[in-house]
């Protein structure tokens, strides 16, 4: 019995679940702005929503990946080094954020001793995180533009034909 083949998601699809990560990154580069609770449960929100991200795509990794050194474009290799960094940045991001914890370990009972320096890269990987991520941003903005014109396009009501309006204005 063969399995049922995947459908792959939607344009549309897609980019909400990248508008969801960009807000949710947004709003956890704010602590002051949530408070430490939210930041942290939206740090940990962040990255299941990257591992999401990156799983969507998986096929799309694996196929640049194989020829990354030999025949991927170079616009495929330049996405291709931003994401690993990206993936890299998150990771840290969410370690660090994970070993300075002050509300999510604590509700578990676990309790770290505070080192500086998980604070200080915690800090240096989220600014990165933003640079990282406002170059994601510009790497894909015609794709951006163009599905979030065909998403929002598709809600507004179809015009009439050009040719139905003169019918009827004659009409009248």
């Amino acid at each position: 019995m063969k399995s049922p083949k995947r459908q792959p998601i939607t344009a549309r699809a897609n980019l909400l679940i990248d508008l969801l990560i960009f807000v949710g990154f947004l709003l956890a580069t704010a602590p002051r702005f949530t408070g430490i609770a939210i930041h942290e449960w939206l740090g940990i929100a962040f990255g299941a929503a990257i591992i999401t991200h990156l799983l969507i795509h998986w096929q799309w990794i694996i196929a640049v990946g194989k020829k990354l050194f030999s025949r991927a474009h170079a616009p495929a290799r330049l996405n291709y080094i931003l994401n690993l960094l990206l993936f890299i940045d998150v990771t840290l991001i969410t370690f660090t954020g994970i070993m300075i914890s002050e509300v999510v370990l604590p509700l578990f009972g676990l309790r770290l001793a505070h080192a500086p320096i998980w604070t200080r890269l915690h800090s240096l990987t989220s600014d990165a995180g933003v640079i990282l991520i406002g170059l994601h941003i510009a790497l894909h903005w015609s794709w951006i533009v163009k599905t979030a014109t065909r998403l929002f396009t598709s809600f507004l009501p179809k015009p009439k034909a050009h040719a139905e309006m003169n019918t009827q204005e004659v009409a009248q």
